[in-house]
């Protein structure tokens, strides 16, 4: 992480240990993920172990350690998406993508992650796509669902 960039994220919080959980969200927005070079370096700015900086951003769903795709594709394996299908929905988008959950994708476009719980149980299996959510999802849905944003991108690269 260039360090003006994490010098302006740090700007009025050093020596703040509260600050964490917030600077954390800012490296993340900032990078996509949370490096450990940054963490290293909050760390020594906020006063804060690296173990209690690591302890954070792995605990929370929200932290990722390591790089995402730009359309991070989560699915619900709540109990009620589950005993709907979430586990055909994982099926079906990791071999369309050809990545494992967590990681991304070699292209850089999707990383599949799963979640215990996405709060819509009535409207499960339940799927989100960045900010956006998916209800009633089957396999179909989630093949279509990716092919519009393998799409997108395309018509994206092509207008750049």
């Amino acid at each position: 992480m260039p360090q003006t960039t994490l010098d302006t994220i740090l700007d009025g919080r050093r020596s703040q240990p509260h600050q964490l959980i917030e600077v954390l969200q800012d490296v993340q927005a900032q990078n996509g993920y949370i490096s450990e070079e940054a963490m290293r370096a909050v760390s020594k700015e906020l006063g804060v172990t690296l173990l209690e900086v690591y302890r954070v951003a792995s605990f929370y769903k929200a932290f990722s350690l390591s790089p995402r795709g730009k359309n991070v594709i989560t699915v619900c394996t709540g109990t009620a998406c589950h005993v709907r299908g979430a586990k055909l929905l994982i099926n079906q988008a990791t071999a369309q993508i050809g990545v494992e959950t967590g990681k991304m994708s070699a292209d850089g476009l999707f990383t599949i992650e799963n979640v215990n719980c996405l709060g819509a149980c009535a409207l499960g299996p339940v799927v989100t796509t960045n900010t956006d959510y998916h209800h009633h999802m089957s396999p179909g849905k989630m093949r279509k669902l990716i092919k519009s944003y393998q799409k997108n991108n395309k018509e994206e690269a092509a207008n750049e």
